[in-house]
């Protein structure tokens, strides 16, 4: 056994791909979610704790004289909610979720905790963003985000706390929840049917899930990088319009309505990575080209249809 990790989230889009390799690899897997999961049902040292982070008393129970080598946290959903309209308990459900874990395990015990962070936490920075750009959280959501990473940067400084801080760009793969843009595009161009979405000049960056999950995979070892925040994203700027338009030709139809969605108040138009920190001191680069993945999405999802 290469040791015991707590995986955050395990039920979600990055949480089963995690689970899946970290298996492989030879680690005891333990998975917090709200939800069954039924990824990992026939894996072997895997276990699912089935409770809410946000609720402390339960949460400390449930992981009572439990010792975990590793935690990786991926708890909480993407909701660009303002404050006032769920908002708040989006910042509850990460921030708080997080200190909860945090009194929750034994610190002394990890060799490194890896948190998931967002590009929303550079806001409305200049791209390519990179490590040092000034963080300028535009939502409840990214505000949550880059909260979580200064108390654990903090938590790095003040306890020792071996942490790093893996800040992922647009993430997309098989087994994405099909509220999300790219299932949502493919899907509607299987069905061949119209659909909404934005002009698309935004210019955005996308990785395939198992780039992403070889770099949390390395960090989990690598000790050059306690303490750091590192963008894990393809570093290739793409439109909106384009990736649409390459699903639509993959495809072969699908009838996008540019401009029928508005673009968010405040939204970033442009947020790609600089991802030579992740090269530097992880050694690590993704290896699936776009079209690749692309290819292999949609192949998933037209099993999944048809």
């Amino acid at each position: 056994m290469k040791g015991c990790i707590l995986i955050l989230g395990g039920n979600g889009f990055i949480g089963s791909h995690l689970i899946k390799r970290c298996s492989e690899l030879g680690y005891e897997c333990v998975s917090i979610s709200l939800k069954e999961n039924i990824f990992i049902n026939n894996l072997i040292n895997v276990k699912h704790i089935k409770v809410d982070i946000r609720n402390f008393s339960e949460l400390n129970k449930a992981l009572k004289g439990m010792k975990f080598d590793f935690v990786v946290n991926l708890s909480g959903y993407i909701d660009h909610s303002d404050i006032f309209n769920g908002g708040i308990d989006t910042f509850n459900t990460h921030f708080g979720g997080l200190v909860n874990v945090i009194r929750s395990i034994d610190l002394k015990e990890i060799k490194k905790f890896v948190q998931i962070g967002s590009s929303d936490e550079y806001g409305n920075t200049k791209s390519p963003q990179n490590e040092d750009s000034k963080e300028e959280p535009i939502s409840t959501y990214s505000l949550a985000k880059l909260s979580c990473t200064n108390f654990l940067k903090m938590l790095y400084k003040t306890e020792g706390l071996p942490v790093v801080i893996l800040r992922l760009f647009l993430v997309y793969g098989e087994s994405q929840k099909a509220d999300r843009f790219l299932p949502f595009v493919i899907k509607s161009c299987l069905r061949n049917e119209k659909f909404p979405t934005s002009l698309g000049v935004q210019i955005r960056d996308f990785c395939y899930v198992s780039d992403i999950i070889d770099g949390i995979v390395i960090a989990l070892t690598e000790k050059n990088c306690n303490g750091e925040v590192i963008n894990l994203a393809s570093g290739i700027p793409i439109s909106i319009r384009e990736i649409v338009e390459k699903i639509v030709k993959n495809v072969g139809y699908g009838k996008p309505q540019f401009g029928e969605i508005k673009y968010r108040p405040q939204e970033n138009m442009k947020l790609y990575a600089d991802i030579g920190k992740a090269k530097k001191l992880l050694n690590w680069e993704p290896k699936v080209k776009l079209e690749t993945g692309l290819a292999k999405t949609i192949t998933y999802y037209r099993k999944k249809l048809f």
